[in-house]
């Protein structure tokens, strides 16, 4: 078994100094900032690939990521038997999986390799979202936490070393009813607000969940621990976001009301992904899921406790972001551009995305 392709290799002394590291899902939205973050720290990174065809957006983060120093490995995580010889070939010390939600349950058989092979440092399973034995989403995003607890269960059996990230929402505007929302850009037309609006979210950029992501591997507080991400500077309500977003754009937009009513009626109509979306918002800005348990417990880990003196991407700064993206212009430029859009086409909500993808399992 050798690599599809190689690109130069890590310093010696950071090679013996820092454990190789097997990435699952690095072409994923979440994926792409921790592969990206195991790079930036100076890891030796491998990248497990399928083999054939993919989509254009993931054949550019592979080549990007393999350009950077990463290591791409063709097969697949449903081979356990070519995965435990991965695993000792590579002498991998760490594996990390960020597969998307239709490809939860492969993790089993990862596991039963990880188990196998024995020398398995640190694992991370996909989760980058909630805390999946605290929230309690209606269907169809319930099926997927249940699939996700059956992989936190096999693990704590297996007596696998593990951290589980509960990183919270991603910084971005939440969509409830595309596949993707966190690879679109906040409206444009007009804001919908998710019942009064009043219900606080923690937002964090995805930079700082794979720099946070990369600390806690090595760090032994974290064996066996949730970490969970909860950026006091952005505990944001959906009101609060929308005003903010607006203060970006120098506009004041129309606001509707999406009622709780509403977010059950598009879940209960099952078309996925958007239906899992509808269902994990509704459990965000109507259950209030991401702040209605205190961090508390020998298990659970507050990420600013262990690494105070590291800060966050403000949402404002996320935002700026996005300004960018849209008119690739100085900020003052904004309300201008914007005008012109709305005047020749009316902007509505179907704005652009790279791909139209199946929903990942991570940030809901």
């Amino acid at each position: 078994m050798a690599p599809s392709a190689t690109s130069s290799p890590c310093i010696a002394s950071t090679h013996e100094a820092i454990g190789r590291t097997l990435m699952v899902g690095s072409t994923g939205f979440i994926g792409r900032f921790i592969a990206e973050a195991s790079l930036d720290c100076g890891r030796p990174t491998y990248l497990l690939a399928r083999s054939g065809s993919m989509y254009p957006s993931k054949a550019k983060t592979i080549k990007t990521l393999q350009d950077r120093g990463a290591i791409i490995i063709n097969g697949s995580i449903n081979d356990q038997e070519f995965m435990e010889k991965l695993l000792k070939d590579y002498k991998i010390e760490v594996v990390i999986s960020a597969v998307g939600g239709e490809n939860i349950l492969d993790q089993l058989t990862l596991i039963n390799a990880i188990k196998a092979v024995g020398t398995i440092k640190r694992f991370l399973p996909s989760e980058f979202g909630h805390d999946i034995d605290r929230a309690d989403p209606v269907e169809p995003g319930l099926t997927m936490y249940n699939e996700k607890r059956k992989v936190r269960r096999l693990i704590e059996e297996s007596g696998i070393p593990y951290t589980y990230i509960c990183c919270n929402s991603i910084a971005a505007w939440p969509y409830h009813d595309n596949a993707h929302p966190s690879e679109v850009l906040p409206p444009l037309d007009q804001f919908q607000i998710y019942g009064d609006g009043s219900i606080k979210a923690y937002f964090v950029a995805g930079t700082d969940i794979g720099k946070f992501t990369m600390k806690s591997i090595d760090d032994k507080r974290t064996i066996n621990k949730s970490i969970h991400f909860r950026p006091s500077s952005n505990c944001l309500n959906i009101n609060e976001l929308a005003s903010l977003w607006e203060k970006k754009i120098k506009r004041t937009l129309p606001r509707i009301t999406i009622t709780e009513e509403d977010l059950l009626a598009a879940a209960k109509e099952n078309c996925i992904p958007q239906s899992i979306v509808a269902s994990f918002t509704h459990d965000i800005f109507i259950k209030g899921c991401q702040i209605n348990y205190p961090i508390e417990g020998p298990y659970d880990i507050e990420v600013s406790s262990l690494y105070p003196d590291i800060p966050f991407r403000t949402v404002g700064d996320c935002f700026d972001d996005f300004v960018v993206k849209i008119i690739d212009h100085p900020l003052e430029n904004v309300v201008k551009i914007v005008d012109k859009q709305v005047a020749d086409d009316g902007i509505t909500t179907s704005n652009p995305m790279v791909d139209v993808r199946p929903i990942t399992a991570t940030c809901a």
